[in-house]
């Protein structure tokens, strides 16, 4: 038999990381090639419930964007976006809720309980999680349109999380919230994340993408980035589309006392251990 002294060396690599975030909320939005391709979804649910068992608290936040749109299209209707985000009328919602609460979240809960761990689905209506209002959208004009039923959170009610997590649980929630009328609304995964690590005042955010993380305008890897980076970076359009929201979300949770927040590429499998538990870390660190 023979013995490879680099396995040990790994683990003891983690040791540290391990220690200094036991006890802690891990946030982690869940999200594009991460979720959506089959090879990539059991190393996920692996990486969740590990850091469970080590006694790290995370809490995934999930998106749902072209699955949304792939039923739309099956039901005869047209998605259509303004400024990267989706017009939402009364049907509109509705189709989000089934994909995102009904498909989406029971999918991911399944997968992790399959594989060992405990894992409990919410959306922002469940005990009044994401209390939400109209998010107003305004064209790069300053013109305001009317987007639909999309919102913005007014507050979050951590108590069931909070429930969750002393339990041994993994809370795993989709991004839909409730209004002061009990009306429903979309809103941005990316957001939620960022609100969510606020309101916990979460070790760690992390966001999975489909990129290595934020690049500079030579399409090289940031390892670090500052606030007033980000927005010279945002004004000149080397950041844009998708990614605005994650570093809004970024900023909002460091901004509330969030330890650190990370985007990293959600494609390589084991991401978030990688990011978690070895010195070199992946992807981007933003900071305020």
């Amino acid at each position: 038999m023979t013995t490879d002294p680099r396995r040990v060396e790994v683990l003891l690599e983690a040791l540290p990381y391990i220690r200094e975030f036991r006890g802690k909320t891990v946030v982690i939005k869940y999200g594009g090639a991460a979720m959506e391709r089959a090879d990539l979804k059991e190393p996920f649910a692996l990486d969740v419930i590990l850091l469970r068992f080590v006694g790290i608290r995370p809490v995934i936040v999930h998106g749902g964007g072209p699955q949304i749109g792939a039923l739309m299209k099956r039901l005869g209707k047209e998605p259509r976006f303004v400024g990267g985000m989706r017009v939402t009328d009364e049907e509109t919602v509705e189709i989000v809720e089934m994909v995102l609460v009904g498909k989406i979240n029971k999918a991911i809960v399944g997968l992790i309980n399959h594989l060992g761990g405990k894992a409990v689905g919410l959306s922002g209506k469940d005990a009044g999680l994401l209390r939400a209002r109209r998010r107003p959208h305004r064209l790069p004009t300053g013109e305001e349109v009317d987007i639909g039923l999309v919102g913005e959170i007014e507050a979050v009610n951590t108590e069931p999380i909070r429930l969750l997590e002393d339990a041994g649980f993994v809370p795993v929630i989709a991004p839909v919230g409730v209004g002061a009328g009990g009306e429903t609304y979309n809103i941005n995964a990316d957001l939620v994340a960022g609100e969510i690590a606020a309101a916990l005042g979460a070790e760690k955010l992390i966001h999975l993408t489909d990129v290595q993380g934020i690049l500079d305008s030579e399409a090289r890897l940031i390892s670090t980035l500052n606030r007033k980076e980000a927005e010279r970076l945002m004004s000149a359009a080397v950041i844009e589309g998708g990614m605005l929201p994650k570093i809004e979300s970024s900023l909002r949770a460091l901004e509330s006392g969030t330890s650190k927040a990370h985007i990293i590429d959600g494609r390589v499998p084991h991401a978030i251990l990688l990011e978690l538990f070895t010195r070199e870390g992946i992807g981007t660190e933003i900071v305020l």
